[in-house]
């Protein structure tokens, strides 16, 4: 019998890497609850199961082996801190499971490391299942450094997911934490980050224009060069959800020509992938610089490209093939995306289902595309993510009208 949660784990880490739906892998021989449950660690598979996945997936029943846990949690945490390979993480997720009454601080540095394992894959479930384990434990030991670090993570994620107001809570306290304790510019400059990012989505954009420009001030006075860059591109989203167009991307393009590839590649990809979007969403849209700026992160994907940012570059593909009127190519790549393994935030999930809704409303199915707008701005408005419910509003009232002008077309 394979071991739980680590088969789950393999099995979902197998079937993304040959981007197979859980419905494509289930087939006719299993169901697709049945898979999720295994994938989960909730169900034991069957030897008939094992044998089913292992010819589906075309590995062998090694594939599904539990590696050794390398002794104690301290040596796998040294691997780990020393190696951050797949592997080595798994390692240290097995040793965490199998620790029984190690040192809290042990605890929190594997923890530490496993939740930013979890943020690279997007894996939104497990990763917030450590971060809240690491606030518990950082509260426990009552370390103000590792209750900020902590907590301003789990608010990351939490405005991520779309609890928007849960993450201004917990952004605004680490951000207390790091003010309070005269902790380093580094902790105060990721709560502020996280804490602009929170109120920017809620909408509540005087807070976050004064604390973003805060953010800048005190980064530009002793901080990293990538928490620069990331000040930046805070300060660029602000401008941007206030109007000012034309200042974001000038704070974004700074950010870029200040920023090094060989510092952080990561960092420069997703600061293009963020700045064609935002070419994408100008009206009207800036169709030729969006297409250069996906362009070059095209090349630096196979270098650093994570599923998250694969999808990423896929939907703003969508997007531009929409605003340029190839509209069977935007439903191409639309189409292409794997709703079973989506690991985009959450703003850029409601995007793509807009994106589907206006789709849906060129190919006549004008019922369907208006329903599903109306049922995204009010998803949006329940979850406090003001601008994002007014943009779909006004996307909305725009189809409305043209719904309307073309029955008075037909009756005329």
């Amino acid at each position: 019998m394979m071991e739980q949660p680590y088969f789950g784990r393999r099995l979902k880490e197998l079937r993304r890497a040959r981007r197979l739906s859980q419905a494509a892998l289930a087939g006719e021989e299993i169901s697709t609850g049945y898979l999720s449950r295994l994938e989960s660690g909730a169900r034991q598979p069957t030897e008939r199961v094992v044998t089913y996945l292992v010819k589906k997936l075309a590995v062998e029943r090694s594939a599904f082996d539990v590696p050794p846990s390398g002794g104690s949690l301290a040596q796998a945490l040294s691997l780990a801190t020393s190696s951050d390979s797949d592997e080595t993480v798994e390692r240290l997720i097995i040793a965490l499971d199998q620790a029984e009454d190690e040192d809290l601080l042990l605890r929190w540095q594997a923890l530490w490391i496993i939740s930013r394992h979890w943020q690279r894959r997007g894996e939104h479930a497990e990763e917030r299942a450590a971060l809240e384990e690491l606030v518990r434990i950082a509260d426990e030991l009552a370390l103000p450094e590792l209750q900020c670090r902590a907590q301003s993570q789990l608010a990351r994620l939490l405005r991520a997911t779309g609890e928007v107001t849960r993450a201004i809570d917990m952004a605004t306290h680490a951000y207390q934490l790091a003010t309070q304790g005269k902790l380093s510019v580094s902790d105060v400059g990721t709560a502020l980050q996280t804490l602009v990012a929170a109120e920017a989505e809620a909408g509540r954009l005087p807070d976050a224009r004064a604390h973003v420009d805060e953010l800048v001030t005190l980064v530009e006075n002793g901080g990293s060069e990538v928490m620069r860059t990331e000040a930046l591109w805070s300060a660029a989203t602000v401008r941007f959800r206030q109007g000012d167009h034309e200042r974001a991307r000038e704070f974004l393009e700074r950010a870029m020509n200040e920023l090094d590839s060989r510092v952080d590649l990561t960092l420069w990809v997703r600061l293009r992938l963020a700045t064609a979007s935002l070419c994408l969403q100008t009206e009207p849209p800036l169709t030729d610089l969006g297409r250069a700026y996906l362009q070059e992160v095209e090349g630096a994907l196979a270098l650093v490209g994570t599923s998250v940012m694969r999808q990423e570059l896929l939907m703003l593909q969508a997007y531009l093939a929409f605003h340029e009127g190839r509209y069977e190519d935007a439903r191409a790549a639309h189409d292409e995306l794997n709703c079973d393994d989506m690991r985009m935030t959450y703003r850029d999930r409601i995007r793509l289902s807009i994106l589907d809704s206006q789709l849906l409303l060129l190919e006549g199915d004008e019922e369907r595309g208006l329903s599903r707008l109306r049922e995204l701005g009010e998803q949006a408005r329940q979850a406090s993510n003001i601008d994002l419910a007014a943009d779909i509003w006004r996307i909305l009232a725009g189809a409305l009208e043209t719904s309307r002008q073309r029955r008075s077309a037909a009756e005329g």
